[in-house]
């Protein structure tokens, strides 16, 4: 006997129960068929309601359980967050010092490149100059050669 055909036997046995009179529709039924069909209800129940009045009773643990594993999902989440924002922080520092380093070495690069040129610009000049004096010499010397050896000609 399902749930269904108990609940039609107690409405019919309400049906063909005794009206009292003056009782406001009250009526008599047999007491100990209505709990036969109670057990009956009960022994028939589905495993659903079952269950159902287990999840109910245990909604609370589950509830809580739920919550913890929410708050660790948001700490987490969280805390892989701040991660991330401090690995960007650390690359833009990065980023921020590795052009520091580069217009630095840009700068001592251009600097190295004109003292170099300096540098060439008076070697060279120098080397002129002490070109220019020992040809000089060269000439005196070998004017002083001939005037020398037109004088012994005479």
């Amino acid at each position: 006997m399902n749930i269904d055909d108990i609940l039609d036997a107690m409405d019919e046995m309400l049906d063909r129960a005794w009206n009292l009179p003056l009782t406001g529709g009250r009526c008599v039924v047999d007491a100990e068929k209505v709990r036969d069909l109670i057990d009956d209800i009960r022994l028939n129940m589905p495993a659903e309601i079952k269950q159902a009045k287990q999840i109910v009773a245990d909604r609370a643990d589950i509830i809580s359980v739920a919550k913890k594993e929410a708050e660790d999902i948001v700490r987490k989440a969280e805390d892989r967050a701040k991660a991330l924002v401090e690995q960007e922080e650390i690359t833009k520092q990065a980023q921020t010092r590795a052009t520091e380093i580069l217009t630095q070495a840009q700068a001592k690069s251009r600097e190295m490149r004109q003292a170099s040129q300096e540098f060439a610009e008076t070697m060279l000049k120098s080397t002129e100059e002490t070109l220019s004096k020992s040809l000089g010499d060269v000439r005196s010397t070998r004017q002083a050669l001939k005037s020398s050896g037109r004088n012994l000609q005479k």
